[in-house]
């Protein structure tokens, strides 16, 4: 059962940007589904915000024991604000099947309750090091924007909050839900790369930039192709060294796994709003067959492109079926390296 409502954690000092992306991704739409946000702190009162304006919290941690999805969020005394009552239950929370998320420092909450011991998370790059010397049982990734564990997800900074909830929007509600509340907020979807394309100053603009942002566009109207990082840099007038080096500076990715990003988002759009067999959707997004859909799709969706398509098909075709996180889930990074720990592309490779 995809995840209705939600309780966003409001620690002392917390940030008002967060507050904002749960108002922005969860308040109710009536097109679309319709979440039940709802604020709550460890107490009911007030709750400083990292603005000094007082906010208050009408509820304590009663929603944590029923929401479906509890969300933490960062605040600025984040080292110190934390009780074994909160710990409790959000131990509670996960153990009943509640997913727990939490991005920026809100990760610090996680950690210090043992609900990270073992996986892999990220957190805001500024304080990635302390974060990893503090809680040695996690394995962290500064260089990711957002780490999905199944009913356990971590995000990078303030604006990964976004990208975080996004990803779980579409992970349990699909990317037509997903895409309507990107629109929205006149955002991307999915941002590609991970924040280690953000640790240092903003590059200077290139003027191969123009280029490759043309070419990029092309590309995506153009996924049917067999395309190779060679046919890309030659379309930008760039050697294939050149232009998979300003690739990765501009994108925080590369060009393979761009292209198996935007492949896999146009192929869930398709298996959503159309009742076009998985064969022919295949040939649209540029793979041989359906096999190799199937083998990308269960590689970085968990679940068959036929399972996701019973489970959140708009059209008329629509059919019940199980839940893509049925089962084992599938541990995921949104980060700026190849997914899933392919090996580097070879430049010359289809992709």
């Amino acid at each position: 059962m995809a995840f209705r409502t939600v309780a966003a954690y409001a620690p002392q000092g917390v940030t008002a940007f967060s507050l904002g992306v749960v108002g922005a991704l969860f308040s109710p739409r009536s097109d679309l589904p319709g979440f039940e946000p709802v604020v709550c702190a460890h107490r009911p009162g007030p709750v400083h915000t990292d603005l000094g304006l007082p906010l208050e919290v009408a509820h304590g941690l009663e929603p944590l024991a029923t929401a479906d999805l509890v969300f933490l969020l960062p605040g600025t005394q984040f080292r110190t604000d934390f009780s074994t009552t909160l710990r409790d239950a959000l131990w509670a929370a996960y153990e009943r099947g509640a997913i727990v998320a939490a991005h920026c420092v809100g990760v610090f909450l996680l950690a210090e309750a043992g609900l990270l011991d073992g996986r892999t998370a990220t957190t805001h790059w500024q304080y990635a090091a302390e974060f990893a010397a503090r809680y040695p049982a996690v394995t962290v990734r500064a260089d990711a924007l957002y780490c999905d564990q199944g009913n356990i997800l971590t995000g990078a900074g303030a604006v990964s909050g976004i990208d975080l909830g996004l990803h779980l929007i579409r992970r349990e509600h699909g990317a037509t839900v997903a895409g309507e509340i990107a629109r929205a907020l006149v955002t991307p979807l999915h941002r590609d790369g991970g924040q280690v394309q953000y640790i240092s100053a903003a590059v200077p603009s290139h003027p191969d930039d123009q280029r490759l942002r043309e070419v990029l566009t092309w590309a995506q109207a153009n996924l049917d192709r067999r395309l190779t990082v060679a046919d890309l840099a030659e379309r930008a007038l760039m050697s294939r060294r050149s232009f998979a080096r300003r690739f990765t500076a501009a994108t925080g990715t590369t060009p393979h796994a761009w292209l198996i990003a935007h492949r896999l988002n146009r192929a869930e759009e398709l298996l959503e709003a159309t009742d076009l067999p998985v064969e022919e959707i295949a040939r649209r997004v540029g793979y041989g067959g359906a096999a190799l859909l199937r083998e990308q799709f269960i590689l970085r969706r968990g679940v068959p492109p036929r399972d996701y398509r019973r489970t959140f098909a708009t059209g008329p075709t629509r059919e019940q079926g199980p839940h893509p996180r049925a089962g084992e889930p599938v541990s995921v990074c949104s980060d700026a390296v190849h997914p899933a720990g392919l090996p580097p592309v070879t430049p010359a490779r289809e992709v």
